[in-house]
């Protein structure tokens, strides 16, 4: 990041925040960075919320790198390495959502997706090696923005990409808004939501397209390989912290925008990659959270100590 900017271009924090607010927002990159990365942060809380809650997270972490072996393709091929991203997220979301439903189905889900990861994963490299190999390979910018999938480039999103993932972004979130009733219920208890006659099966395909399309947006923010960052922590704290769905579903998202807004300021200023600041602060987050809820359990304890005291004390004195 620092390379394309002039020296001396940056000035280190301030006591006047508004000050620094205005300056970072008065590169290019780093607004078309906050316009996507806000919109990816955004759709990736909400639909990790219920990636937690149905415990498959494995799933969002094989969609990672069939998103990493599709971009790879894709440059391979000749194409955009975001629509190999976001297509074999897609579509192998979707055809992961024919092993939903009974528990039994639920195992075979979790075995053939670390069938299909190691697989891909193999594809991918094959991919990235095959177009390495070619004459001139290397000068086509394709292939960085394919190779920065794996640990996210978010500030090399330009305008009309930022634009392009803000939009998906957007609909992704509004889409799982519009299911989150039928979506919940199905996931805290899937055999009564059937027999209530909500179509289980298809809210499966629907969310798990969701999720792949989730996971291919936050890829350039953060990474294949560190796609837990804004997926799952931010919900796993959410969770830790709120009972009630809703509050957390609301909670997950908010978490996800801020981590990513407070991420994105600390590489403007300071000398590390924004994946690391990202991943670190909803990690350390997710530490507070347990830490907050181990002391409310802690305290619970010492007041039913206490009361069960009090009453053997009121007792003795009655004998």
């Amino acid at each position: 990041m620092m390379a394309y900017l002039p020296l001396g271009a940056i000035q280190p924090f301030s006591p006047n925040l508004i000050a620094d607010i205005q300056q970072m927002l008065s590169f290019g990159f780093m607004r078309d960075a906050f316009l996507s990365g806000t919109l990816i942060a955004l759709a990736a809380g909400l639909v990790g919320y219920f990636v937690v809650l149905r415990h498959q997270t494995f799933a969002g972490d094989a969609l990672s790198h069939v998103g990493f072996a599709g971009a790879m393709g894709a440059v391979f091929a000749g194409l955009s390495p975001y629509l190999g991203l976001f297509a074999s997220s897609t579509l192998v979301a979707v055809g992961m959502g024919r092993f939903g439903g009974a528990r039994a189905q639920a195992r075979a889900r979790d075995t053939a997706i670390g069938t299909v990861l190691a697989w891909v994963l193999g594809l991918g490299a094959l991919f990235l090696n095959l177009y390495i190999a070619n004459p001139g390979a290397t000068t086509n910018p394709n292939i960085a923005v394919g190779v920065g999938f794996l640990f996210g480039s978010i500030f090399g999103v330009n305008a009309q990409g930022a634009q392009v993932i803000a939009l998906v972004g957007a609909g992704t979130s509004l889409a799982l808004l519009l299911i989150a009733r039928p979506l919940l219920f199905a996931s805290l208890d899937s055999d009564v939501a059937e027999a209530r006659g909500l179509p289980v099966r298809l809210l499966d395909a629907v969310f798990l397209a969701l999720l792949g399309i989730a996971v291919a947006e936050a890829v350039p923010a953060v990474g294949a390989l560190l796609i837990f960052a804004l997926l799952v922590t931010p919900a796993a704290t959410a969770r830790a912290l709120v009972m009630r769905p809703y509050r957390a579903l609301a909670l997950a998202a908010a978490l996800a925008v801020v981590i990513t807004w407070v991420g994105l300021t600390l590489a403007f200023y300071l000398p590390y990659p924004v994946s690391f600041d990202i991943t670190a602060l909803g990690f350390l987050g997710y530490l507070a959270a347990l830490g907050w809820r181990w002391l409310r359990a802690k305290q619970g304890r010492a007041g039913r100590w206490a009361s069960v005291r009090q009453a053997v004390a009121r007792r003795s004195l009655d004998t």
